[in-house]
């Protein structure tokens, strides 16, 4: 898990270094604030982080000041409580939902679990292609129809397929088109109206994916997304290209929403449980002994 996660934020560490290049038992605030800065931790997060701090900080205290960002109660959801267990995947286009998605089904698949994909982003053909392609590779069946079609008939259908066929888990995609903002918004209320119809209570979990190489500005678009149709919580993607890996602190900050995962690269196996003591200590690795 920890060299996942080394390998996940090695340009943040690299980032890290260029601040502070030599490992101590201690560092200054003033230090400490550059750190955070340079790893893209909002400023506003990072003036309250260092507030209680004194001036001179051991590995101790900005563990203890770090791991407070997380202390918010999530809600976080038990799938194993469901049969099939329904996840509508949200994001906008170029954030990395195709292949988180077959991360996802690649992950519940070695758990044994009987996957089923639903490519609901019918606006672009190149989706509905690429999803195909991944559930051909990973041996996984999924919905899909023509570019243009009902999305939401792509929820029922899926639905309605995993109940009559026993599956365990059901991972549907949508459409990230931002900037037509109130027609998704109103395609996205639709698909989960029609998903309750197929199931009552369904989708189990909305989980939106951010972008880590977005860094802080990737909270905006949680927000919209949570404004138009709530969401569960987030799977940050690409964070082994950006030194941006700080944002994790500004997105939990901002969203007090459950992480569940972290990308780590293009493969299916590339994709790890977020765990905020392990991801801090990960930081705290690069500038303390």
């Amino acid at each position: 898990m920890l060299g996942f996660l080394k390998k996940a934020f090695s340009k943040t560490k690299e980032a890290i270094r260029e601040v502070s290049p030599k490992k101590r038992n201690k560092i200054s605030k003033e230090e400490f604030e550059e750190i955070l800065l340079e790893a893209d931790v909002n400023y506003d997060l990072i003036e309250r982080v260092l507030e209680s701090l004194p001036n001179t900080i051991s590995r101790t205290q900005a563990f203890n000041s770090l791991i407070g960002v997380f202390q918010y109660k999530a809600n976080w959801i038990d799938p194993n409580e469901y049969s099939p267990f329904v996840e509508m995947i949200i994001g906008v286009n170029g954030a990395g939902k195709t292949t988180t998605i077959s991360k996802l089904a690649y992950r519940y698949k070695q758990e044994g679990k009987r996957v089923i994909l639903g490519a609901g982003d019918t606006f672009r053909a190149a989706a509905i292609e690429q999803l195909s392609l991944w559930a051909k590779r990973l041996d996984i069946p999924i919905v899909a129809t023509r570019q243009g079609h009902d999305p939401s008939a792509v929820v029922f259908d899926t639905i309605q397929s995993a109940k009559a066929k026993g599956f365990d888990r059901v991972i549907i995609d949508t459409a990230g088109r931002l900037h037509t903002q109130t027609n998704l918004a109103q395609e996205l209320k639709k698909m989960v109206r029609v998903a309750n119809k197929a199931m009552e209570g369904t989708p189990h979990r909305k989980i939106l994916i951010l972008d880590g190489t977005q860094g802080s500005s990737s909270i905006n678009q949680a927000k919209a997304f949570d404004e138009m149709i709530g969401i569960d919580g987030i799977i940050i993607t690409k964070l082994d290209g950006t030194a941006k890996g700080g944002s994790i602190l500004s997105i939990a900050d901002e969203l007090k929403m459950p992480i569940y995962y972290i990308g780590t690269g293009e493969q299916p196996e590339d994709l790890i449980p977020f765990k905020a003591n392990e991801y801090i200590n990960t930081i705290l690795d690069e500038i303390f002994i």
